[in-house]
């Protein structure tokens, strides 16, 4: 293996450890119903880029791959997060959104089960 093929795996194994952690913080404001805004998406990557372990486990030039350039700015409101068509996200973003659009799925098939009709066998005559 090269260097290259080293540098590789270790971005790869913090890019795994940071959607875990990013995963575990949104999910605590999914449960809670609040909407994912640019501020709360600005906190999660602000804590999660914090994450003393994160931080523990990685090399200091990995862990630099992971911070938004300071060019790549987005609004710090309390309106809903939207980027339309844009891909281009910070990994602590994407993984944000795509926790909130799987909290979302999962929400609406729960809903959609409990409206379901439910069949309840009625009890059989004895006789």
């Amino acid at each position: 293996m090269t260097e290259q093929d080293f540098a590789a795996l270790r971005y790869q194994a913090a890019a795994r450890d940071l959607e875990h952690i990013v995963r575990n913080i949104a999910a605590r404001y999914i449960v809670q119903g609040v909407p994912l805004t640019w501020r709360l998406l600005h906190a999660i990557e602000a804590e999660a880029l914090a994450d003393l372990g994160f931080a523990s486990r990685h090399e200091t030039f990995v862990l630099d791959l992971f911070k938004r350039p300071q060019d790549m700015s987005y609004p710090e409101t309390d309106d809903p997060a939207t980027f339309g068509i844009s891909n281009a996200l910070p990994a602590a973003f994407a993984f944000a959104v795509a926790a909130y659009e799987e909290g979302e799925r999962n929400a609406s098939s729960s809903r959609n089960e409990s409206r379901g009709a439910r069949f309840v066998p009625s009890p059989s005559p004895r006789g």
